[in-house]
């Protein structure tokens, strides 16, 4: 159903029930499904959030300039890229780290051509480092680099399993749609990603489908064209 994709995980998906610190076990897990996908043609880009070390919004509370805070969450991307780079290679799926922020040797500097031309040869290409500026978060990072790659859609792994009318884990009156669009979604204040990413989304028709990445298979489901999680479109 998909030619290539940008999955966007965030930092709290790595660090297990917890939310903290990196779970081996999870990255094995979405390592795992990651590299069947690739496997099985799929051009994989990925974005991660850095929460599960650190949140830039986080440090205002703890006297952190908001520049320095989200310049430290942004090494906390690359850090979440790192791990999990190794374990897709481990399932013998070539991957490469890109930074929207020169640090080589730890990571490549992110070009477009350079990460697009990765994907094209089947390996997977992550992305980090979010857009390489503060007061942007890791979702506007996402929209942007699935922009700028073509890919096809923005897969977004959550720990719900679509967008909802509220939050389903404190409100159990909650009810899941199977489809909206971006003007629902921004008229309803439903924080599927923050109002700058909407808006690129929104005006680069690029749609985006919010999902459980702990849901065993459902990257390869989502591949093979069954419906899962929310479509989120124009």
């Amino acid at each position: 159903m998909y030619r290539r994709v940008l999955l966007k995980l965030s930092g709290e998906s790595l660090g297990g029930k917890a939310g903290k610190g990196l779970d081996p076990e999870c990255l094995r897990k979405y390592s795992k499904e990651i590299a069947a996908a690739a496997k099985a043609g799929l051009q994989i880009a990925i974005v991660n959030g850095g929460g599960n070390i650190f949140r830039g919004l986080q440090g205002l509370d703890k006297g952190f300039d908001r520049v320095d805070g989200d310049r430290m969450g942004m090494l906390a991307t690359v850090i979440n890229s790192l791990a999990l780079k190794q374990f897709i290679k481990d399932e013998g799926v070539n991957a490469e780290v890109f930074s929207a922020t020169p640090m080589e040797p730890v990571a490549r500097y992110y070009n477009r051509d350079n990460a697009v031309r990765v994907l094209e040869e089947g390996g997977v290409a992550l992305i980090c480092g979010g857009t390489g500026n503060p007061f942007f978060t890791t979702d506007s990072g996402a929209a942007l680099r699935a922009l700028e790659i073509g890919a096809d859609v923005v897969l977004k792994g959550t720990r719900v399993d679509g967008v909802y009318t509220a939050d389903p884990e404190k409100d159990p009156a909650a009810v899941r749609y199977d489809e909206i669009t971006f003007d629902e979604a921004m008229a309803k204040h439903l924080r599927v990603l923050d109002q700058t990413a909407y808006a690129l989304c929104n005006d680069g028709n690029m749609p985006i489908i919010v999902f459980d990445i702990d849901g065993e298979g459902n990257l390869m489901k989502l591949v093979a064209g069954e419906k899962v999680g929310t479509l989120v479109h124009r």
